[in-house]
């Protein structure tokens, strides 16, 4: 197939990098969002969002006058739909009538609307948002199909998950394996043409359903494996076990590899997806559905260590550093980190944070600091929560001067307790039992 012109809908971390990468690769794209302070930000030459180099390719897409932005879709060759799905009750709770979270697709069934009046004879369109098993067939299709045109008959439709580490997406775009799920095949084919343009890396078609399931297969895995390592950690405490000696040893193992622990989990995949399988087959879920709740408990358990370890916290000044869900992203996104803060406060603790990507952090609750010395100055506690360069790299020489803070806690074993103990820092680290724990 051809396609002179492309619709991406929904401008976020995939939408924006996969737009601007088809524009330069010789494609008019119409970029598409609903929010307008992102659809003002983009028309004036700037970006909304931190990933490395995709200023430069935006700004190079828009330049090549392939990269045109609006607030609504228009006619094009292929639709991509990129929008988000979060849940659809507030952070991590379980719904009135479930004990797990539900999907909200509310931004794909509007993306979809928003398509139909557009769709025409020859078309395809790409769901690339992560969603429950058999949304493209039993959700998608049927709004498409009210266009009066027949899914995989008179235009094509297929599912193509992101598989990109933010921090390294522009390249994993293109160099990633790609997996085209269609209705049918011919509709697997027309994605796989599609993504041709620019994807360097293998592309295997499939069918709609199986490729929803592959993304969701990949973070359940992670999450699962998160999990286990947060058990872990929780055993070594109470052993009086150094976790992160013991996953060492244990990865010398030739067919072992454990993942290290930290506060939880967050980011919008690896947190969310496993839900999505919960939802969708409850009854064969229980050690997805467990591994959730364990890491879902994990910034509790983090708070509680802090308590055990440096005591009452009501009116102590807690600096945290870090609230990105995972090392040097601005991605906030069910971030395990803010809900260590949200606990910290709960507990009477009087919280600033610090996140040296995202200064504007633009959580209320939680008050951000505009520097690490804003953030460290006065504090009695400093607590680790992500292990972003500029944090991992600071010395004691650094800190010291800032600060008469000399109680840490460590979630994400980025201080040499050994070294700053040696500057008259007491570093406690998550997963570090004490010599006398019980046994």
């Amino acid at each position: 197939m051809n396609f002179n012109k492309i619709c991406v809908i929904g401008l976020g971390y995939i939408g924006l990098p996969t737009a601007s990468t088809f524009a330069t690769h010789g494609i008019k794209v119409l970029g598409v969002d609903v929010n307008q302070r992102v659809v003002q930000t983009l028309q004036t030459g700037d970006i909304h969002i931190h990933e490395p180099g995709l200023r430069t390719l935006v700004q190079a897409a828009v330049k090549s006058r392939n990269l045109t932005i609006s607030d609504h879709p228009e006619e094009a060759d292929a639709f991509i739909i990129a929008v988000p799905t979060p849940f659809k009750v507030t952070s991590r709770k379980a719904s009135r009538s479930t004990d797990y979270p539900l999907a909200d697709l509310s931004y794909v069934t509007a993306a979809a609307e928003a398509i139909t009046p557009h769709l025409r004879p020859g078309n395809l369109v790409v769901l690339e948002s992560t969603s429950p098993p058999r949304t493209t067939k039993d959700i998608v299709a049927p709004i498409l199909e009210k266009s009066g045109l027949k899914a995989g008959t008179d235009f094509h439709l297929a599912y193509s998950p992101e598989r990109v580490l933010p921090g390294q997406i522009l390249r994993e775009l293109i160099e990633n394996a790609r997996v085209i799920g269609g209705v049918n095949p011919a509709s697997a084919q027309a994605g796989h043409d599609l993504y041709a343009t620019f994807v360097r890396g293998e592309i295997i078609q499939t069918t709609a359903t199986t490729a929803e399931m592959v993304k969701l297969m990949e973070n359940t895995t992670r999450d699962v494996n998160i999990a286990i390592a947060n058990e872990f950690a929780r055993l070594a405490e109470r052993f009086g076990v150094d976790v992160w000696e013991a996953i060492q040893l244990a990865n010398l193992h030739p067919r072992i590899n454990i993942l290290l622990p930290g506060p939880g989990v967050g980011g919008h995949c690896i947190s969310v997806d496993p839900w999505f399988l919960v939802e969708a087959a409850p009854d064969l879920t229980p050690l997805i559905h467990t591994a959730r709740r364990v890491n879902d408990a994990q910034p509790a358990h983090v708070v509680g260590r802090i308590q055990q370890t440096v005591g009452d916290l009501k009116g102590k000044r807690v600096a945290v550093l870090g609230l990105a869900y995972k090392p040097d992203v601005d991605d906030l996104r069910e971030s395990p980190g803010i809900e260590v803060a949200r606990l910290l406060i709960a507990a009477g603790a009087e919280v600033i944070s610090y996140e040296p990507y995202k200064i504007d952090s633009q959580i209320p609750e939680i008050p951000a600091a505009p520097s690490l010395e804003a953030a460290i100055e006065e504090s009695d506690i400093l607590v680790l929560l992500v292990a972003h360069t500029p944090i991992k790299n600071l010395t004691p020489e650094q800190v010291a001067p800032l600060t008469e803070a000399r109680q840490v806690f460590d979630t994400v074993n980025i201080w040499d307790p050994t070294l700053w103990g040696a500057a008259g820092f007491s570093v406690h680290r998550l997963g570090v039992g004490t010599r006398n724990a019980k046994r």
